[in-house]
């Protein structure tokens, strides 16, 4: 399993930028077999953290034309600057305090 890390400085967000963020959230998933999609915000700083099963889906989803247009939008209009980090997940565990 990989992790792909998007951490970027928000310029400024705006209505157009929620719907788009859902719609590509929903084409990861829907398209491209993205396992879990994360994301959270502090201040000006976002980061977003997608596990997906191979290499092949990554790629496959940064060629898709919609995701091209929502990142056009993303360096023009709503972040300042970006960075994208694919890790390969050596090992996951988890744990809950449900009995």
């Amino acid at each position: 399993m990989y992790a792909v890390i998007f951490t970027a400085k928000i310029k400024a967000l705006d209505s157009q930028y929620s719907e788009t963020a859902q719609k590509m959230r929903d084409l990861a998933f829907s398209k491209y077999g993205c396992n879990a999609f994360n994301a959270c915000t502090e201040g000006d700083t976002e980061i977003a953290v997608s596990y997906w099963q191979s290499l092949e889906d990554i790629q496959a989803w940064k060629r898709d034309i919609q995701h091209i247009e929502a990142q056009t939008l993303g360096k023009r209009q709503w972040y300042s600057w970006y960075k994208v980090d694919i890790a390969k997940i050596e090992r996951s565990y988890e744990s809950s305090n449900n009995r």
